[in-house]
């Protein structure tokens, strides 16, 4: 098993250990007991980067041994949180620059839990540094730091996994079991993915001075350097194009990454988007507040629409896809599926999310944790260290990132030009379409450059 065989004397066991064995038979078992614990690192101490670090360490033993954060209370905070939840009480090393990290460290495994505008540089450093990287999506703000971070996986011969975790997800892998792959859609020649929620932050806090616990210039990186108005945690650094590429970006890159792997989609012929702020004009936020774009394949269009306002047209699925086929609709969300067939005889299908509150207790007590994504990252770390283990790819392989990622960030191009583009990934181009193709990669604010992706 790569360089972490079974060590038969102590076998991990309880939750962790019945959900791997369910998921791969007896080879679970040899795959969360290896001989010693994964080395991890995680760069990026927030919200999430900590909810799939605590994943991570409930399906296989792990040793944290270092963290990365610009912000030093962040940092601080959670250290502590860390060395309670690890068998050794150690309390990782922390680190405000990420490449000290990487350098001082032998890591078997990085998580990547920075924001948008980070990740490139990030997953490219930790695979040179011998590391398997699991990055958060979208896994690039521009669509060639996409190339770049495939190319260097190949390269450096690791395993990198995307946050897309609907393919991990127990209803969806069923619905496309059960449904999808069963015929019972029919032919499919349309999908719907949405979003209706207020998630668009839109304040105007006044430039003030950055406190000195935070470090705002590495923050910010290669990104532009935005007048400081207030710590970027908790969704505000969302709201700008400078380090992410908004609610499509964000949201849509879930869906569309679920409805390829769900119908087998590789790159869309065409993406064309068009929307706007229409409605909420008086922050700071600089990110569409309504938009639809469009990802078109031979027969079959997909279909993306987020509002910011106002109220979803269904209550049920305020984010989700929907499928349509000529026998049916699947509808689908984080929390459940339902499946209604065009013949009224037939029987519609009905399913909730996993919760796993019983088996995994301290999920209750863990602040701001999505519990009814928590099953789903579960899942997605074991199919992480299965493809660790085996030298295969991931269900969320960096490659199917890059081409979910690529096409919302295409869609945001597109409805800034006022037309629909072509990527070509041979090429790496816009077809025809220079003035494209010089958007495909966005300027790096020095001391940061591009070549530090190669």
């Amino acid at each position: 098993m790569n360089n972490f065989n079974i060590n038969r004397r102590h076998f991990m066991k309880g939750a962790s250990a019945a959900l791997a064995l369910s998921t791969f038979g007896a080879y679970g078992l040899d795959l969360v007991n290896p001989n010693r614990p994964y080395r991890v690192a995680l760069i990026g101490t927030g919200w999430y980067g900590k909810s799939d670090l605590f994943r991570l360490m409930q399906v296989v033993p792990v040793e944290v041994v270092a963290l990365c954060d610009p912000d030093r209370n962040q940092l601080t905070e959670a250290g502590k949180l860390v060395a309670a939840r690890q068998k050794s009480r150690k309390t990782p090393k922390l680190y405000g620059d990420y490449r000290q990290l990487l350098k001082e460290n032998e890591v078997d495994i990085a998580i990547v839990g920075s924001p948008d505008h980070w990740h490139a540089l990030q997953m490219i450093d930790a695979v040179k540094a011998g590391a398997h990287v699991y990055v958060q999506k979208p896994i690039s703000v521009d669509v060639l730091e996409g190339e770049a971070m495939v190319a260097a996986a190949r390269k450096y011969g690791k395993t990198v996994q995307v946050g897309t975790q609907r393919k991990s997800t127990p209803h969806l892998i069923e619905a496309k079991r059960e449904i999808v792959d069963k015929g019972l859609l029919g032919k499919i020649a349309h999908v719907e993915m949405y979003c209706y929620y207020h998630m668009r932050n839109n304040g105007n806090p006044p430039v003030q001075a950055v406190p000195d616990y935070f470090d705002y210039d590495m923050w910010t990186g290669p990104a532009p350097l935005r007048p400081y108005d207030g710590l970027p945690h908790t969704r505000w650094w969302r709201t700008f194009e400078e380090y992410g590429n908004g609610i499509v970006g964000d949201m849509c890159v879930h869906m569309f990454d679920t409805a390829r792997w769900m119908l087998n989609l590789g790159w869309p012929n065409r993406v064309s988007s068009e929307g706007g702020i229409y409605v909420q004009k008086e922050g700071k936020s600089n990110i569409s507040d309504t938009q639809t774009a469009v990802f078109e394949y031979n027969g079959l269009n997909c279909v993306w629409q987020h509002r910011t306002w106002g109220t979803a047209p269904d209550p049920e699925y305020p984010w989700g896809l929907t499928i349509y086929g000529e026998k049916g609709t699947l509808r689908m969300s984080t929390m459940k599926y339902d499946f209604t067939p065009t013949d009224p005889k037939a029987e519609k299908l009905h399913k909730d999310v996993v919760y796993e509150k019983e088996k995994y207790p301290e999920d209750l007590k863990e602040d701001r944790i999505e519990l009814n994504a928590a099953p789903a990252t579960r899942g997605h770390m074991l199919d992480f260290l299965a493809a660790i283990d085996k030298g295969t790819k991931p269900v969320a392989d960096i490659a199917e990132g890059h081409i979910s990622t690529a096409s919302c960030i295409l869609a945001n191009l597109s409805m800034k030009l006022g037309r629909p583009l072509s990527y070509d990934p041979g090429t790496k181009t816009v077809l025809n379409d220079p003035e494209a193709t010089a958007l495909l990669a966005r300027n790096y604010r020095g001391p940061w450059n591009r070549n530090m992706l190669s």
